[in-house]
């Protein structure tokens, strides 16, 4: 495991973003909310519900996290929460996990654009709009030197997303890249003591 920067300071407030149709009812949210509950119960924790148009979604956030302390926060994002995590640490200038982040959501989705269900209740459905393909060009961090030190988690097998684009879009993050797996990252459990050491929850 490697050794915290001396500057790093303990997290006391976490993000968890969730991905494309998904939800805090994810399999990696709730098990790191039920980690962060038993073993760091003083941290401050949110996982909001986004709604589908990534402008919105990214403005729910900043006003829900604009009281937090940019130097003592983190945020973990899976899928394209993962890309909204990389906007969000900019903004704060916060350490990020990325988990199997999609790094080119505005090419990817948009062949999703319409009527789409939610993984976790498929009696739900949203309407993904044409426009949301520029908002999300809009939030692309690509390119900018990271604000903070960044952790991915990359799984080679991963069956939605290409895990060479995912490195490519890292190359200053600190890499755990699993032979193997799939975009559901459902070993997501043994990387949570790495996610926890290298954000330093409190």
């Amino acid at each position: 495991m490697t050794t915290l920067h001396p500057t790093t300071h303990p997290t006391t407030h976490l993000l968890y973003l969730h991905g494309f149709r998904s939800s805090p009812q994810s399999a990696k949210a709730r098990q790191m909310a039920a980690h962060v509950a038993q073993h760091h119960p003083g941290v401050t924790w949110w996982c909001p519900q986004l709604p589908p148009s990534p402008r919105e979604a990214m403005a729910l956030v900043a006003q829900g996290i604009a009281q937090w302390p940019g130097a003592a926060m983190g945020v973990v994002g899976s899928s394209l929460g993962g890309f909204y995590a990389s906007w969000v640490a900019h903004h704060k200038g916060c350490p990020s996990v990325m988990l199997n982040p999609a790094v080119h959501p505005a090419r990817d989705l948009t062949r999703y654009i319409g009527e789409q269900t939610s993984w976790h209740d498929p009696a739900e459905s949203f309407y993904f709009r044409p426009e949301y393909i520029d908002e999300l060009k809009a939030l692309d961090t690509s390119g900018q030197a990271p604000a903070s030190r960044e952790l991915a988690i990359i799984a080679k097998g991963d069956e939605v997303l290409d895990w060479r684009e995912m490195v490519a879009r890292y190359p200053h993050a600190r890499l755990l890249l699993q032979e193997g797996g799939e975009h559901a990252l459902v070993n997501f459990e043994e990387y949570l003591p790495a996610v926890v050491d290298f954000l330093a929850l409190a």
